[in-house]
């Protein structure tokens, strides 16, 4: 299947918004770090503090996002910012994992934790709309990496999931194991999620060319769509 060449214009429009969410994103997961890691904290919640640092791999991403596109070839420095994007979310599992460990053995005791669960919940009802939004406008201009950092922020919605339940179980029926379980769910995926950026996998993306009439567009498998 071929589809018609993006238009200079056209281009301008999409990395301008790719600039913007990003920008949201930002600006979002800054709050919600400095909220769940001071909620984690006191409340011992290893789930909750590894909700907060993955709001801060999640600026980080998006900051490597935002310097791409600053340039005025942001293909030229695609290949780093996946490397940036795969980074930060090895360093997150590693963190969360440890800490995971630390309080299925009796290290730590997460107590229940009213401001974490909602904004687990909040994070539900903003995350999923940012995601979309980015992967289909990276989709659109044929970027590897900002489709990798709109499944990153697409990870944080499994994540608030995953927190929800577990702060709700703690809370509701004192399982204090599942908040670990849940830190551990968030490592699990974060570390599929690093191996992906780290291959530079483009998914949807379609290499975008102004000199040509068309393009070929690749299949699409059921994550990107």
């Amino acid at each position: 299947m071929t589809v018609l060449a993006l238009d200079p214009a056209r281009i301008a429009v999409l990395r301008r918004r790719i600039r913007i969410v990003v920008a949201i994103t930002i600006t979002w997961n800054v709050v919600e770090a400095c909220v769940a890691l001071l909620a984690g904290s006191a409340a011992s919640s290893a789930a909750l503090i590894g909700f907060g640092l993955d709001s801060i791999v999640e600026v980080l991403s998006a900051a490597a996002v935002a310097w791409q596109f600053s340039a005025p070839d942001p293909q030229s420095r695609e290949k780093v910012t996946l490397r940036v994007i795969a980074v930060s979310f090895f360093a997150l599992a590693a963190y969360v994992t440890v800490d995971a460990l630390l309080s299925l053995t009796g290290l730590r005791d997460p107590e229940r934790s009213p401001v974490g669960i909602a904004v687990a919940a909040l994070s539900l009802v903003v995350m999923p709309f940012l995601s979309w939004f980015e992967r289909r406008t990276g989709r659109e201009l044929g970027s590897a990496s900002a489709i990798a950092d709109s499944k990153q922020t697409l990870i944080c919605t499994y994540l608030s999931a995953a927190l929800l339940v577990g702060l709700l179980l703690n809370a509701l029926l004192g399982w204090a194991w599942a908040d670990s379980v849940a830190a551990l769910v968030i490592a699990v995926l974060a570390v599929r999620e690093g191996l992906e950026a780290w291959k530079g996998d483009p998914c949807c993306a379609t290499p975008v060319s102004v000199l040509t009439g068309e393009r070929e567009a690749p299949a699409c498998d059921d994550d990107c769509r």
